[in-house]
């Protein structure tokens, strides 16, 4: 006779047999002082805080202003060592299904191997960054500040001086279907990294292209966390080093770019109409674009057009 195991269980029942053998694996430190390996304890007065996705860019950062470096890409040791040697925290990426994490049993288990990595590679905490629909009545509205509460206070025991940031989109008023408890989680971490990008996510209006992070927008959106009670010393100010290139299905004579209908989470309109482009290969066409770059005054925003074959025209929007 088979047996039948469901998968979160396992999971749930997996982990805590895992755990101590995971801390007990962390191994030799990498790094060329053992001091090294020890996390940050002090904190600054402010947080600049870096996304970083691979590779080696890392050794082209400004470490002098630097202070929690998130690791999105493949871990790299020599990376940690190196953002220690400055004074600057390495944290990792955390997310989880929503569904399962309304089970405490799981919620803890995940947890605890998340805290066992994170000693294992001698990081400093977690960035949390659940970006899933919450419905504002489900279980799963309460499941998440409690792992967000709870994820908090086992970092906080056991590494000390260690940094718990959650991820929330660029406004509190339920951007893309996402109903959080905003001011719970707020409250529960160190820090609210604010997603102060993609803001085209949801586009209600007329579908044109706009631009990535519009000023005036951007700033409605913390004015709206701070009303809510949150502190302004809670809230990080995240901005995009990329922008939206849109396939213009009419681009007006003033420059007013009609973009094809993609609906996103509800939402007629969205900026998955277009493709995102990082900042060096914008800086490499925007020279040989049609328009070179323009200004637009009531985003304060940049943007060009440029030609994508004959008859077709296109439009990058920056943010």
């Amino acid at each position: 006779m088979a047996l039948r195991w469901d998968l979160p269980a396992l999971t749930a029942l997996l982990l805590p047999l895992l755990a101590p053998a995971l801390s007990a694996g962390a191994g030799a430190c990498p790094c060329s002082e053992a001091a090294l390996c020890r996390p940050v304890r002090h904190r600054r007065d402010f947080e600049v805080f870096v996304f970083d996705v691979g590779q080696k860019t890392w050794k082209y950062y400004d470490w002098s202003q630097i202070t929690t470096v998130a690791v999105f890409g493949k871990y790299d040791s020599e990376l940690m060592c190196y953002a220690h040697s400055k004074g600057a925290r390495v944290v990792l990426k955390g997310d989880v299904s929503l569904k399962d994490i309304i089970d405490p049993t799981f919620r803890a288990s995940w947890i605890a191997q998340k805290v066992n990595l994170a000693k294992m590679q001698y990081m400093d905490g977690i960035n949390i960054d659940i970006e899933q629909e919450v419905d504002c009545l489900s279980p799963e509205y309460e499941a998440l500040t409690a792992l967000v509460e709870e994820t908090t206070q086992r970092f906080h025991h056991e590494i000390q001086g260690s940094q718990v940031t959650f991820d929330v989109a660029w406004s509190p008023k339920n951007i893309d279907k996402r109903c959080y408890n905003y001011t719970g989680i707020a409250g529960a971490c160190d820090f609210l990294f604010v997603m102060s990008y993609d803001e085209q996510s949801q586009i209600w209006s007329e579908c044109i292209a706009a631009a990535n992070a519009p000023y005036n927008q951007t700033l409605t959106g913390y004015s709206d966390y701070i009303k809510m009670g949150i502190s302004p010393k809670k809230l990080i100010m995240g901005v995009p080093w990329y922008g939206y290139d849109y396939t213009c299905l009419n681009l007006s004579q003033d420059d007013v770019c009609n973009i094809e209908k993609v609906p996103f989470r509800g939402a007629p309109c969205s900026d998955a109409a277009g493709l995102q482009v990082p900042y060096k290969v914008i800086m490499k066409q925007v020279n040989s674009s049609v328009s070179g770059s323009q200004w637009n005054k009531d985003q304060q925003a940049p943007y060009y057009n440029y030609q994508t074959e004959p008859g077709t025209m296109a439009q990058y929007s920056g943010g």
